[in-house]
């Protein structure tokens, strides 16, 4: 055999190798998933998280043929779920319904985080939106926003609570404040349940929180709606104007989306982003998401990593302008 001979043998050899490996790792990848997958959920049983993450759980179970447990692990603000999904095997099935809170908004609060929401995870797609919603008392004179900001710049005049420090309620607070000249008085909460019943009892003014924790009392006339912070006007309530519509290009949505641990395959992600897109075209699916409160909401694996760098960065810049301190967490 001449040498050209030979070499071209074994580069023959070398590429068969290459290719029947490669075949191999593809193969296994095709497969998944073969085995029960752990959906991590960064709040208790109830509220909208845990629903929202068994629908989809439900959605993979029948559609991969395999078990899909949804496990509960509140929390530290969601960082005990965020870290617990950020640690675990990059294998497919371990995944976290990550939190715009958990990804975004306290990472920019600084709170001392024992993962980073955008080098530590394979982003696999977009879930939902939770559009925020202002409500007043309904003795509060403000009829809409232009008028609750012009009543909030006496000072003292308005309290204006959210579900804590460092929450997406309080950003918002602080941004209006630095915006508009308001003089917000912030009350923080634990949690969006006390503050809800503060602002029925009439004991604060002004409350922001989601659309799935407050509709129940606007439809019941206890609060009045004035704006909410989603990018358009809500499905649920068509006829409440958005925050941007008086400072464009506000927003102030929380979010739900599907993460896996970063070094998770690609393969892996597009699977599961393929089926979540699936799931979220589904009218009666959507539907479901829509009675949640949410507005369902998609995305490729790359647009869901730029959104949380986006928004860590928009709300790093609110906490600055505000000369806001938070203790780390």
């Amino acid at each position: 055999m001449t040498m050209l001979a030979r070499s071209l043998s074994i580069i023959v050899s070398a590429t068969v190798a290459l290719f029947a490996a490669m075949t191999t790792v593809r193969a296994a990848e095709i497969a998944y998933p073969t085995k029960p997958i752990r959906l991590i959920v960064p709040f208790p049983p109830g509220g909208s998280a845990d629903p929202l993450a068994r629908m989809f759980g439900v959605w993979f179970a029948d559609k991969f043929g395999v078990p899909v447990v949804c496990d509960n692990r509140p929390g530290a603000g969601t960082a005990i779920a965020h870290t617990l999904g950020a640690k675990a095997a990059p294998d497919g099935y371990t995944l976290l319904l990550a939190a715009s809170s958990g990804m975004t908004t306290n990472p920019a609060s600084g709170a001392r985080l024992d993962y980073d929401p955008v080098k530590d995870f394979a982003h696999v797609s977009m879930a939902a939106y939770v559009p925020q919603m202002i409500v007043v008392h309904p003795s509060v004179p403000a009829k809409g926003f232009s008028e609750l900001i012009e009543l909030a710049k006496t000072p003292g005049k308005v309290n204006f609570g959210t579900p804590g420090v460092g929450s997406v309620g309080h950003l918002t607070v602080a941004f209006l404040n630095v915006a508009t000249g308001a003089k917000f008085t912030h009350v923080p909460y634990k949690g969006a349940s006390p503050a809800m019943v503060d602002v029925l009892a009439n004991r604060i003014q002004v409350y922001v929180g989601s659309v799935t924790g407050t509709q129940a009392q606007i439809r019941a006339g206890k609060v009045r709606a004035i704006a909410t912070g989603h990018q358009k006007r809500v499905s649920s309530f068509p006829d409440v104007p958005t925050i941007s519509e008086f400072i464009p290009g506000f927003t102030n949505n929380g979010w739900y989306g599907v993460v896996a641990p970063a070094g998770t395959s690609a393969a892996i992600v597009d699977k599961l982003n393929a089926e979540m897109k699936r799931a979220l075209a589904n009218a009666e699916f959507a539907k479901h998401v829509e009675t949640l409160g949410m507005e369902p909401a998609g995305s490729t694996p790359q647009e869901l990593r730029e959104w949380t760098r986006s928004e860590v960065a928009r709300w790093s810049k609110v906490v600055r302008d505000a000369g806001i301190t938070i203790q780390s967490k």
